[in-house]
């Protein structure tokens, strides 16, 4: 009786822990599934997120050097038909191959923030996208400096290199748009040039491209536009920027 009675016991304990297996399995394996839907979801919608941003915006591809292949920059255009002829005329140009010429235009905004924050770098790394319509890169420290609490290696900044097509069609915007657009603007300030034919702007809010949302801005934030040139000397370079519709302070 007491054998009896000790293998039912045995048997009922045994068809407890097996339930409790079962269950917890049966709560474990719901719970995977709850977060596999999660992960699920959040993945499409961070998809969903990707392509209405690309949609909204043409970044460059790797190589690419024209925002529109069909159509040539109006910039471009006014350079080659007015420009050239102009530029000839004033300094003697005997061949058009003198002229001087944009090679590149680089945009750098620092984020002094950043050293303490970093994430503060997404929203001006977002801006500078949109503005220029190519993915910007980080700049970084090169060395430490104690007084300012940067080490080395720190990102400090966004920058991007504008080339071609769609360097053209940047400097088209920022002249016959953005700038007008500046507060009691009277001119961009002629001293700007670094006796190498290269000319440097300084903005101070991003909020004046019409690209940038005001209502999504966290910070007001400036920015510098260097214009690379072929040119040798000030002059030359003042007058093809002029030529271009630079409008330089009186």
């Amino acid at each position: 009786m007491v054998a009896a009675k000790d293998d039912t016991d045995s048997k009922t304990k045994d068809s407890v822990e097996a339930g409790a297996d079962d269950a917890a399995k049966a709560a474990k394996a719901k719970a995977d599934a709850k977060k596999a839907t999660a992960d699920a979801a959040r993945a499409k919608a961070k998809k969903a997120k990707e392509e209405a941003a690309s949609a909204s915006l043409k970044i460059a591809a790797p190589g690419e050097t024209k925002v529109s292949p069909t159509a040539v920059p109006r910039l471009v255009t006014h350079y080659q038909k007015k420009a050239v002829p102009a530029l000839m005329k004033e300094f003697q140009f005997k061949n058009p191959m003198q002229c001087p010429r944009i090679t590149k235009i680089v945009i750098n905004c620092a984020v002094k923030e950043a050293v303490a924050n970093p994430k503060v770098l997404d929203g001006a790394f977002e801006e500078l996208m949109s503005i220029s319509g190519q993915k910007p890169v980080m700049t970084r420290a090169k060395k430490a400096i104690a007084a300012f609490k940067v080490r080395e290696g720190n990102a400090v900044g966004v920058m991007v290199t504008l080339r071609r097509a769609r360097m053209y069609e940047f400097l088209d915007r920022l002249m016959n748009v953005a700038l007008p657009r500046v507060r009691d603007f009277k001119g961009v300030n002629p001293k700007g040039f670094d006796g190498r034919g290269n000319y440097s702007l300084g903005l101070r809010e991003q909020i004046i491209f019409p690209e940038i949302n005001y209502d999504k801005v966290e910070k007001i934030r400036g920015m510098t536009v260097t214009i690379t040139t072929t040119a040798k000397t000030n002059e030359h370079a003042r007058s093809l920027l002029a030529e271009l519709g630079m409008p330089f302070r009186k």
